[in-house]
């Protein structure tokens, strides 16, 4: 009889442990790197940050050099064809390999994000155009392929795109949970990991 109480307790005890330590496990699979260049660039572009953080993670899982088979680049995963135009709208000379700059990869993917949101007046459809590009996304749209809305996701004709939006919903819940108060300030560490210079960054107009 005593076993089973102090095995009881045990498992009594291993429960409230994990929900006290929850967040600091949770942060640990969920890590929220140059935290300072997220927060300046969504809210200079009127994105929610916890969303830009998701994004990186679904993404490249806060790697700055990764790549996609596709080709894009970078924490925010863009393709240097919209990275170039992006510089354009911004009156900016484009190098490719500037895409592997944390700072300058979360400038212009937060840029595109809320040009495509103003764009589409909706976020679930600018996420969809920042996976799957604005053509495709206008063309379902226009032949009733999709209604646009997040309840209907299955309608969305490339699997990836449905993945993308799914993962990145969720994943956006995640870091609410974990971070919601948590506010721009870094530790001297967490500078370590956002090298190079503070860049601006300019609110998308359309």
């Amino acid at each position: 009889m005593r076993k089973k109480t102090v095995r009881a307790l045990i498992v009594i005890l291993a429960f409230v442990l994990l929900f006290a330590n929850i967040k600091e496990i949770g942060r640990y699979y969920y890590p929220f790197k140059y935290r300072e260049a997220v927060f300046r660039c969504a809210l200079a572009n009127g994105l929610d940050p916890f969303l830009t953080a998701a994004i990186i993670k679904v993404e490249s899982d806060y790697r700055p050099g990764a790549v996609s088979p596709r080709g894009a680049v970078g924490l925010m995963q863009l393709m240097p064809k919209t990275a170039r135009w992006i510089a354009e709208q911004q009156g900016e000379s484009f190098d490719p390999a500037s895409l592997s700059d944390p700072e300058r990869n979360i400038a212009y993917g937060t840029w595109y994000l809320a040009f495509l949101g103003r764009e589409f007046n909706d976020m679930v459809i600018a996420l969809a155009a920042y996976n799957a590009g604005r053509g495709n996304v206008k063309r379902w749209l226009c032949e009733q392929r999709w209604t646009g809305k997040a309840e209907d996701l299955d309608q969305i004709p490339f699997p990836e795109t449905r993945q993308f939006i799914r993962k990145t919903i969720w994943t956006y819940r995640i870091y609410r949970f974990l971070y919601g108060n948590v506010s721009a300030s870094t530790t001297s560490a967490q500078r370590i990991q956002s090298p190079g210079e503070t860049l601006p960054c300019p609110a998308a107009s359309v």
